[in-house]
């Protein structure tokens, strides 16, 4: 998908800058699993924010986790009280965020229009790691400031 930055990676900018948050910006070959993004970062995959889009009867949830861990979505669907369970398509990816699979970031209300669940291993850690909307392009900043930025739903969703 082209050489043009998309308007996420922009927005996710400009709402670093405009709360004076500190953050590295990576620009790195193409990632798509979570181990070449940790690599391609040279940071541990633990820092690393793993961005999934579930959608249930209802609606589409954004849930946040460790990169070097895996989702229970039996834990999910306790979460959301709900029998039925998906991840979000390629499409649906994309008409919602603008990103292919892989480039998700970790924001809901401030650049998505979905609610964010954050699993407690992303608080073990000083920093998180994320794909900015491409697939290659990173930032890297501290979660205490991260925390500032989202309103998440604080839980446990990762084994």
């Amino acid at each position: 998908m082209g050489g043009t930055e998309p308007d996420i990676t922009k927005q996710i900018r400009n709402l670093l800058n405009k709360n004076d948050i500190e953050f590295e910006e990576i620009d790195h070959e193409p990632v798509i699993t979570c181990e070449e993004s940790a690599k391609a970062r040279g940071c541990s995959q633990e820092i690393g924010g793993k961005s999934i889009l579930f959608k249930d009867k209802s609606d589409f949830r954004l849930f946040v986790m460790s990169a070097a861990l895996q989702v229970d979505s039996k834990k999910v669907r306790k979460i959301l009280k709900s029998s039925w369970l998906r991840f979000a398509t390629n499409e649906e990816l994309w008409e919602m965020a603008g990103v292919e699979k892989g480039a998700l970031p970790p924001f809901g209300r401030d650049i998505l229009p979905v609610d964010l669940y954050l699993d407690e291993s992303i608080l073990k850690n000083d920093k998180i790691a994320f794909n900015a909307g491409m697939v290659t392009k990173s930032i890297i900043m501290t979660v205490k400031d991260y925390l500032k930025l989202i309103d998440p739903i604080i839980c446990s969703f990762a084994v």
